[in-house]
């Protein structure tokens, strides 16, 4: 199967993708601040650089997209049809990342708790997750 866009097109469309900062992200930062939670963002001194982290917790928060972290048996985990060994290699190193990443955090004495894309599509819910993270009576 050919691609239906150039490849500049297909680099450049790429070079768009955030790593900081998405939606999801901002949405998460907006909920737990508003639910008295307060954290430091994008801290680059703990593995993984998480998206979140609550000092006084010992927590470490990563929002994650379901694509690029391959969230199992999620709607939005889909592979390319085009180059395909090329994403499932790229999308594999992703997740052994993330894993060896969560494994040092844990060995380091930090919690690690990860948020999907999907799951801020429902605020009542994400709260619901957030709260039993955090135990903050709702």
């Amino acid at each position: 199967m050919t691609d239906r866009i150039s490849a500049e097109k297909r680099s450049w469309n790429m070079s768009q993708v955030r790593s900081k900062d998405t939606a999801p992200e901002l949405l998460v930062r907006s909920l737990m601040h508003r639910m008295g939670l307060r954290f430091r963002v994008h801290s680059k001194n703990l593995p993984g650089t998480p998206d979140l982290v609550l000092p006084k917790y010992r927590t470490a928060v990563f929002v994650h997209g379901c694509y690029w972290h391959r969230h199992n048996g999620c709607k939005y985990t889909t592979t390319p049809k085009t180059n395909t060994a090329f994403w499932e290699k790229k999308f594999m190193r992703n997740v052994n990342r993330d894993r060896g990443n969560q494994q040092m955090l844990e060995e380091a004495g930090w919690n690690v708790l990860v948020i999907w894309q999907c799951q801020t599509k429902d605020i009542v819910r994400l709260e619901k997750i957030i709260s039993a993270a955090f135990r903050i009576e709702g």
